[in-house]
């Protein structure tokens, strides 16, 4: 726990200086609760345990949310098909965290977007059948949220004409369409999300480590009592050896790859997770005319259409992935098939011109045996396959909490002793508390900063209350109100920021997690680099070396992905971004088999 006369936002800051502290507690201290993996579920695991009172590191390979918590639909919501699959609890748990999230927990992070249902043309009896069938299934989903959800916070449900729906989302084909339902679910930056629970649980005492890759388990007998981590930052020091009375690993498409680590005792994990690639498109918003996003029928699985600032992102496919796990490569096929089924009804198709971005992500799906990876559940599981280890695994984005709140109380039992139950229900994350005042007075904000009330905006839905500290580094140093060269709506502010207080390390966690840059823009973030590598360099104290390399790399990891993407198949796209290490253990980590575990 922090000390009361440390404030929470200061306790909270990723600063280089406190990654050395962390570090350095890594070493010295036995921790209660040592979580493997910082993507959602991890931090939330992280979070949920430091707000008991245990004593919580986590350490992650690469950075905060670098894959699969990255790269989802930016949604936080329900589910309707779960629902049409009569899975109501499900839908009940996930409506309830939706609820919690955008009323209480994050506000400033997740917020309502309208989504239309469009109803095909058909026949007239068969439009009366759809309309109903929808009708019931929508109605259901608001009722649900309304009955059972904690702070529902969004909208009810509302029939729409063809001419209606039409108005609302004019690039509809009208021949395509009988008219339309308009619902609301919770839309996210997920990989802001994950920096702000990894930043709260910090704020609470968590040491929270990045680049610290995990390469095997501290054993006693039959007993897990630690990991063996290795600091990527400095490749060349010694392994640390971090002990721990419960490791949890929340280490998502990564998950079978702990029993193996365990193999020469015959351990087996309980569970198996298959990876399912899901991919996204991103265009700009005057490619298709609409206010409102879509959610459509494919053969395989559902196509969201949905707005996202200046942009509308598109996505996703459901194919099972065994290929390279940490950066999982969209094909031509996986971008033709998208832009297919999206044209289907639209009045002008899209193409390969208007793609800004496509980014790909995996998700861990609990085995079953279906074939299709559509078809695998979405539930979680927590299982103890060896004394003193948990694998939490499975589950859904919008459902991070109740997975965290389940691994962390099987820990606690095994703990034993007097810790609280879960109470991150109640717990708002950084920069949350106060948003609702802020947002109300934006306009005075932006006044007594000299700055426009858009860029307060900006900055209030990106970091929340969180605001007034990138506010006093413009004041102190006024050069940081410039826009990022090939990215306007991004101030170099924000960079320094990211490597000042979010743990941000490389110049890849900038423009790709603490931005979407990369794939927000034309050039990917290839115009931005130099100048976000200048500004963060100069808060990290990199020389021109370290610069150049950074800016070499990430050029490198543009052109890799863009080539991935002109290529026909996975094996061939997969072939063609690992032409590009990862920037972590730049030269003296290539080749080494290690344990990826970021989620």
């Amino acid at each position: 726990m922090r000390s009361p006369s440390v404030s929470r936002y200061a306790a909270g800051r990723l600063s280089p200086i406190r990654r050395v502290s962390d570090l350095r507690r890594l070493r010295d201290e036995q921790f209660d609760v040592l979580v493997i993996g910082g993507g959602v579920t991890g931090a939330g695991a992280a979070l949920d345990a430091a707000s008991r009172g245990l004593s919580v590191a986590l350490v992650e390979a690469r950075d905060l949310a670098a894959g699969t918590s990255s790269r989802s639909s930016k949604l936080i919501h329900g589910g309707l098909r779960y629902l049409e699959q009569l899975e109501l609890h499900l839908v009940h748990e996930a409506l309830t965290e939706r609820g919690l999230l955008t009323s209480r927990l994050a506000p400033h992070l997740v917020r309502p977007v309208p989504i239309l249902v469009p109803l095909p043309a058909a026949s007239p009896p068969a439009r009366v059948w759809q309309r109903a069938y929808y009708g019931l299934g929508v109605a259901a989903y608001d009722a649900f949220a309304g009955v059972f959800g904690s702070g529902r916070g969004m909208p009810l449900h509302r029939h729409l004409t063809r001419d209606g729906a039409r108005h609302l989302f004019p690039s509809l084909r009208a021949e395509k369409i009988a008219g339309a339902i308009r619902y609301y679910d919770g839309q996210v930056d997920d990989a802001r999300l994950v920096v702000n629970l990894a930043r709260t649980a910090a704020s609470l005492g968590a040491a929270v480590v990045t680049s610290a890759r995990v390469t095997g388990f501290v054993r006693e007998a039959r007993e897990v009592v630690g990991v063996k981590v290795r600091d990527l930052e400095a490749p060349d020091s010694p392994e640390l050896e971090v002990r721990a009375r419960t490791v949890v690993a929340a280490t998502g498409v990564w998950s079978d790859d702990l029993s193996r680590m365990l193999s020469d005792v015959g351990v087996r994990p309980g569970l198996r997770v298959r990876a399912s690639k899901g991919v996204h498109l991103v265009v700009p918003r005057s490619a298709i005319t609409g206010e409102a996003g879509l959610i459509l029928r494919t053969p395989t699985s559902v196509l969201f259409v949905i707005p996202w600032g200046g942009h509308w992102i598109i996505g996703t496919t459901d194919t099972d992935w065994q290929l390279d796990r940490s950066h999982p490569a969209a094909s031509a096929r996986d971008i033709s098939y998208l832009l297919d089924q999206v044209n289907t009804v639209l009045d002008r198709p899209l193409t390969t011109d208007d793609i800004e971005g496509v980014y790909a992500g995996l998700r861990p799906l609990l085995s079953g045996e279906a074939d299709s990876t559509s078809k695998l559940s979405r539930e979680h599981a927590v299982v103890e396959p060896m004394l003193g280890l948990l694998l939490v695994a499975g589950g859904k984005y919008t459902t991070y909490r109740v997975m965290a709140a389940d691994v962390i109380d099987r820990a606690v039992r095994r703990l034993g002793g007097s810790a609280r139950p879960s109470r991150t229900d109640q717990l708002p994350l950084l920069g949350a508390d106060g948003f609702a005042a802020a947002w109300r007075d934006r306009q005075d904000i932006a006044r007594r900063h000299g700055v426009t009330a858009g860029v307060v905006e900006h900055l209030l839905e990106r970091y929340g209350t969180l605001t007034v500290h990138l506010l006093a580094m413009i004041a102190a140093k006024p050069e940081l109100a410039t826009p990022l060269a090939g990215a306007p709506e991004y101030l170099a502010a924000e960079v320094a920021y990211a490597a000042q207080a979010e743990g941000a390390l490389h110049l890849d966690d900038v423009l790709t997690r603490r931005t979407r840059i990369s794939i927000e823009t034309p050039h990917r973030g290839a115009e931005t680099a130099a100048h976000a590598a200048a500004v963060m360099g100069e808060a990290l104290g990199w020389d021109k070396a370290v610069r150049d390399r950074e800016i070499e790399h990430y050029l490198a990891r543009v052109e890799a992905e863009r080539q991935s993407q002109k290529m026909p198949d996975d094996l061939t796209a997969d072939a063609a971004r690992l032409g590009v290490p990862d920037v972590r253990g730049y030269a003296a980590d290539r080749g080494t088999e290690l344990l990826e575990v970021d989620l």
